[in-house]
């Protein structure tokens, strides 16, 4: 039997999940002086929201841009999520994943009732990563990529 897409299954887990309100999650990416890839954070949490029909996604950079995963997590407990998930938008662990993000998401969690939370580990070498990597590559040997 097929399994449902991730999507779907998230949503259920989601619905089904034990805890004190609903589950809200912050996608967070490193931050950039560049606009243009702190607006691609956007577009994600857009994607997200819209594949999965979830309303409680908030994006936040870890450095550098606004919102800070303070403001994303504030913005969370304000909609009532009794508990969040931190998913950072990165390719592999390091400091960031191990350190700065569980770090600046406990010191959040503390200025709001200590609200439980959870960081998801980094797309790292999901399946899917694999397809994503082939289709750009794809992409420049038909000779519409750079």
């Amino acid at each position: 039997m097929p399994q449902p897409p991730a999507t779907e299954s998230l949503a259920h887990l989601l619905d089904s999940a034990d805890c004190a309100g609903p589950i809200g999650l912050i996608i967070v990416d490193h931050g950039s002086r560049r606009d243009e890839s702190n607006v691609l954070l956007l577009a994600v949490v857009e994607s997200f929201r819209h594949q999965t029909g979830l309303s409680l996604v908030e994006p936040a950079h870890m450095e550098l841009a606004e919102p800070s995963i303070e403001a994303a997590f504030a913005r969370l407990v304000e909609q009532g999520a009794g508990r969040i998930i931190v998913a950072p938008f990165f390719l592999a662990p390091g400091k960031h994943w191990n350190e700065d993000i569980p770090e600046l998401t406990r010191a959040a969690a503390a200025r709001h009732g200590d609200t439980p939370f959870q960081v998801a580990e980094p797309l790292g070498l999901h399946p899917a990563m694999c397809e994503v990597l082939a289709s750009r590559v794809a992409k420049c040997v038909a000779g519409s990529g750079s």
